[in-house]
């Protein structure tokens, strides 16, 4: 008797047992799918804001670039013709031919200018056109001994998205180098290897002590790098010593 009356009662827990698991896996269900929209959310936040400071980055190149090179450029020229004089033909052609060479290296910086308006089309061209175009910029400057192994140009494979992150890190990288680092030497290196992108940023500067900076919390755009990596799944490794320089490699899944 007894035992006919513990299998019903046994009988009678399974209902509730089964809808206390379904209530918990539905809830469980809910909250996976709540935080996996919150984590799009703040992926499409994150890109958002790349594109924002990718632009920004952009329109400072573009002011620096006219400032520095067309209005010189044009100032040159319009120096050249006001020092012509009509009376010294000889003298007048040769100079007229130097303001022609000057207004055509002008209309040339102008081009690539209008290139680099199109900052988000270089991405859909490619990571690897996209690095080139930063490693041209920085080369422009004439101010560090500058080498580069780019080996993304022919690649065919393009994740918008993570092409856009990866040319902001490499954006935030150059201008840590450029605001402290007081190198000399810049090595930068991109490729393809397992299925991840590797990308690599090798100075002689100063270098720094990394517990230092990460004890800070704030130094060098480190926390901004760290965090881009982590929406994309990235790997950072930071190598760097006082007087010994500075080494950031970063690996991420690609496409």
């Amino acid at each position: 008797m007894s035992l006919i009356l513990l299998a019903s009662f046994v009988f009678l827990l399974m209902p509730i047992f089964l809808l206390i698991y379904i209530r918990s896996y539905n809830r469980h269900k809910k909250n996976h799918f709540l935080e996996k929209q919150n984590m799009q959310q703040r992926f499409e936040s994150e890109i958002l804001q790349t594109r924002v400071e990718v632009q920004d980055q952009t329109m400072q190149s573009i002011a620096t670039e006219l400032h520095d090179n067309v209005g010189q450029l044009l100032s040159l020229t319009t120096l050249t013709l006001n020092s012509v004089n009509l009376n010294d033909a000889e003298k007048a052609k040769r100079k007229i031919e130097n303001s022609l060479s000057l207004v055509n290296k002008s209309i040339k910086e102008l081009r690539e200018l209008a290139k680099l308006l199109h900052g988000e089309q270089l991405v859909e061209n490619g990571i690897g056109h996209a690095i080139d175009q930063e490693i041209n910029w920085l080369n422009k400057a004439g101010t560090y001994d500058l080498q580069s192994n780019n080996m993304l140009l022919d690649l065919e494979l393009v994740s918008p998205d993570k092409d856009l992150i990866i040319l902001r890190l490499l954006q935030e990288i150059i201008n840590n180098v450029i605001k402290h680092a007081q190198a000399t030497h810049i090595q930068i290196d991109s490729y393809l290897e397992n299925n991840a992108l590797h990308l690599k940023v090798t100075e002689n500067g100063v270098g720094f002590n990394p517990d230092e900076i990460k004890a800070k919390k704030s130094g060098m755009g480190l926390n901004s790098i760290y965090k881009r990596i982590e929406m994309i799944n990235g790997k950072l490794a930071l190598n760097s010593a006082p007087g010994k320089g500075t080494s950031i490699a970063i690996e991420i899944p690609y496409p």
